[in-house]
């Protein structure tokens, strides 16, 4: 069964830190770039960050310099690291790989 599985979301202040996991399993995880995605209440769904198979990566604006994405292919997992936290942060976070979508986790940032 092809399926992504996130965890590590919740509720966290401003200025806070959260680790965001998704695991894989199902399908060949490292010929796949991996990739993190946001969608807050009323909006589109954003690209937060990429990585593909070689380690290049793409932030978006909003968090560069913020928030780390990485990939432990032995494991099948894709993380993303997220520090200095800020409100605008809140939303359902999805990983992608290979095509398939997580179901997401809710990040919340307020105090």
């Amino acid at each position: 069964q092809v399926q992504l599985v996130e965890s590590g979301g919740g509720l966290v202040k401003p200025g806070g830190s959260l680790r965001l996991s998704c695991a894989a399993s199902g399908f060949i995880f490292d010929i796949y770039s991996v990739g993190w995605y946001r969608q807050a209440p009323g909006n589109q769904r954003e690209l937060v960050a990429t990585m593909s198979t070689y380690g290049s990566t793409v932030y978006a604006a909003s968090v560069e310099g913020r928030f780390t994405i990485s990939r432990d292919n032995a494991k099948k997992t894709v993380y993303l690291q997220m520090n200095t936290l800020k409100p605008e942060d809140t939303a359902v976070y999805y990983c992608t790989v290979g095509g398939v979508w997580g179901q997401g986790t809710q990040v919340s940032v307020s105090s």
